[in-house]
């Protein structure tokens, strides 16, 4: 331990502390905006200058070690008059728009601005460069996450976070000096058109609205306020213990029966609980993993398996290593499960005739951790199932907004059946190594082991970014990625494809807890602190495999024969393809079909495209026929369980283009691409009966299609 001083009061802080550590020991505020406890410090805000005895110059708090006998001044008149000549600065060349801005309340920018009652002192000055007009401001291309550079304040956290010292995507970097200076995309792409995998870390260490995950919240409250339709919400795991930090309860803090009744007051009909979805992921993903040990008939698909929850970890498998897609598991994100289920399936014919019949569906809303769970709800094949992706941080403002006192509420809330029941082992999946240990409790189970595996695997735990290994008795080798950086780093050589026979990878250090939709913490030990409430939940469960779960059970015995089985694959079940891929467009352009949205579907065509149909409709051309045809000429959409997907009948092979049609027919596409259009469209599409002629059960399964037909 050293000793100094802090504003006349004795301080002591170990060996390593910065002045800004010490500064917090007796409670001194320093204001700081590039600060961010889990990335490295740079000091470019300047807002922590402090006076160090001794030293001829402002010292930057953040990375200043404190040495013992240190006398620092952080308050002094002239710091005072600093401080506010920096922030007018910031204030002239950002936009007075916080009333709009969707991180009005929660800006550190508007804060220090608030607290101090600084005024604008100088004229607007405009952002970006007059010598670079291609560096655009504002940027709404990606499903996940929306940039406003006119209110970047240069702090660089998100170039750190995308870069070498977080993510290591590098998708977003500096470009300029001076006024000029940008966090600007690789070759300033749209985000939609770069490699950005949705994962938010960017998001989640801006200090202001300058990245924001894409907001759908007001569209929810609208819907929600209407009470028009039958509504559902779904909720993740780490959401609950998170939410409470965005009202001032401690990190860690399980507030699940709050939760519960704040989205009751928000006006959801029915509460439901992902885990649920967790639960039958672990069934289906554990089945499959055994599957490929077992080498089943009509399984060729490789292991070591990969886990499929993590959207972030899928697209960057899609974008940078499509050589993988097969060893990817088919399951759905627990997410997409609970959507098909709640649209798909039993629970929706409950909720009357209109919706047995197939002319309503519940609006089905989710809460995630997680900015790339928007891209995944409109995935071809999956969207649909759920119409909106609210983060945590989004519910946090949903309930503000409605001025619900969360603090005030019960915690006697519970989750409505029968898609709100689970167990410890979907608990855990909020934690980096929770998909794997929860996965092999049940795995150890369908083996029929006399002896059950250990139900807790210390070795895969933990919040530290890295890999973490364990050899499982019967089973093999498994691996866990905390980050995906350390996936990358894992797959650099080959050794991996011999050494394991499953990966877990969640692209965000800490998983879910870390989720880049999470609350804004500069508590450097909140993940540790999720993370002990996220395996305490599990400990305190009834049941604690997902085998247990007696709802499961009931669905399985009532509408999906087994794990893995044919109604199971149908419904729980995924497909992959390489971006920049004709398989990618015509998954794309069939979800397009099988949601009656012609003009999305013409956006995918070259203006004199072709679509050879192989049906009463011939042969159209140009994409605005193909447009009128899909909105006009087409049977009207079911909805609920009437609706049906066209389905491929691969999972990831990038030359297979055989697909399942709604009616159950084999068939197969062959495509052409455009590729000088940005980005690359379809020419021409082709649709072959296969020559069997055969009409397939609309549930057939596409592993036994593939080896009977091919």
């Amino acid at each position: 331990m050293i000793s100094l001083t802090v504003n006349g009061r004795a301080v002591d802080v170990e060996e390593g502390a910065t002045c800004l550590d010490a500064a917090r020991e007796p409670g001194v505020h320093i204001p700081t905006l590039c600060y961010y406890p889990r990335l490295p410090t740079h000091a470019v805000c300047r807002m922590c200058l402090v006076h160090v005895a001794g030293q001829p110059q402002l010292q930057p708090a953040c990375i200043t070690l404190a040495k013992a006998g240190d006398v620092v001044e952080t308050a002094s008149s002239d710091l005072q008059a600093f401080r506010a000549m920096d922030a007018q600065w910031l204030l002239a060349r950002h936009p007075n728009d916080c009333l709009r801005c969707e991180v009005n309340g929660s800006c550190r920018l508007q804060s220090l601005i608030g607290e101090n009652e600084w005024v604008e002192r100088w004229e607007k000055m405009p952002r970006g460069s007059v010598a670079h007009p291609e560096h655009r401001l504002i940027d709404h291309t990606s499903p996940s996450i929306w940039r406003d550079l006119s209110k970047c304040i240069e702090c660089g956290l998100c170039v750190e976070a995308c870069g070498a010292s977080g993510q290591k995507q590098y998708v977003i970097g500096f470009a300029e000096r001076g006024s000029g200076r940008l966090p600007v995309t690789v070759f300033d792409h749209t985000l939609a058109n770069t490699q950005c995998i949705s994962c938010g870390q960017c998001t989640l260490v801006c200090p202001v609205g300058a990245l924001v995950e894409t907001p759908h919240w007001h569209a929810v409250l609208h819907t929600l306020d209407a009470h028009k339709r039958v509504s559902v919400v779904q909720v993740a795991p780490a959401t609950r213990v998170a939410i409470g930090e965005e009202f001032g309860m401690l990190a860690g803090t399980v507030s699940t029966g709050k939760m519960i009744n704040a989205l009751r007051q928000l006006g959801f009909d029915y509460v439901f609980d992902t885990n649920f979805g967790a639960d039958l992921t672990i069934m289906e993903e554990a089945s499959e993993l055994l599957a490929r040990i077992q080498g089943q008939a009509g399984n060729a698909q490789p292991l070591p398996l990969l886990t499929s929850c993590c959207p972030g970890w899928v697209n960057w498998v899609e974008i940078n290593r499509p050589d993988l897609l097969d060893h990817l598991s088919t399951t759905r994100s627990p997410q997409q499960m609970h959507g098909a289920l709640t649209k798909r399936s039993a629970f929706a014919r409950t909720l009357g005739p209109a919706f047995a019949e197939g002319r309503e569906e519940p609006y089905v809303v989710s809460v995630m951790p997680c900015t790339a769970k928007k891209d995944e709800a409109v995935r071809p094949g999956l969207s649909g199932d759920v119409d909106h992706v609210l983060t945590t941080r989004e519910l946090a403002r949903m309930i503000k907004s409605r001025g619900i006192a969360f603090h005030a509420l019960a915690d006697d809330g519970a989750f409505d059946d029968p898609l709100g029941e689970s167990t410890g082992a979907a608990q855990i999946f909020a934690a980096s190594g929770g998909v794997m240990e929860a996965m092999l409790r049940t795995a150890a189970y369908l083996l029929g082991r006399p002896e059950p595996l250990a139900l807790e695997w210390l070795p895969l735990r933990g919040i530290g970014p890295g890999i973490r290994t364990a050899q499982i008795a019967g089973l093999g080798a498994v691996a866990i990625c905390n980050g995906i950086a350390a996936a990358q780093h894992l797959l650099e050589t080959e050794a991996w494809r011999d050494q394991f026979v499953a990966i877990e990878v969640m692209a965000c250090v800490g998983g879910c807890l870390g989720g880049g939709g999470e609350p804004k913490s500069m508590d450097p030990l909140v993940l540790d602190k999720r993370m002990r409430a996220i395996y305490a939940l599990d400990e305190q469960a009834a049941q604690r495999s997902a085998h247990e779960n007696r709802a499961v059970q009931t669905w399985y015995a009532t509408e999906l024969q087994e794990p893995h089985a044919v109604q199971a694959r149908a419904l729980l079940h995924t497909s992959y393809a390489a971006r920049n891929s004709g398989r990618l467009l015509l998954m794309q352009f069939l979800d397009c079909v099988d949601r009656r949205d012609g003009a999305q579907a013409a956006a995918l065509l070259h203006p004199d495209a072709w679509w050879s149909t192989a049906s009463p409709f011939g042969d159209v051309h140009g994409a605005s026929a193909i447009q009128a045809l899909i909105d006009t000429k087409l049977p009207p959409r079911k909805y609920g369980p009437a609706f049906a997907r066209h389905r491929m009948v691969s999972g990831a092979d990038v030359d297979d283009l055989a697909v399942i049609t709604p009616m159950g027919e084999l068939c197969s596409f062959s495509v052409e691409v455009d590729r000088s259009q940005s980005p690359m469209v379809i020419s021409r599409l082709v649709r072959t009966m296969r020559q069997e002629c055969v009409l397939l059960s609309a549930a057939a399964d596409p592993a036994l299609l593939a080896k009977g037909t091919g």
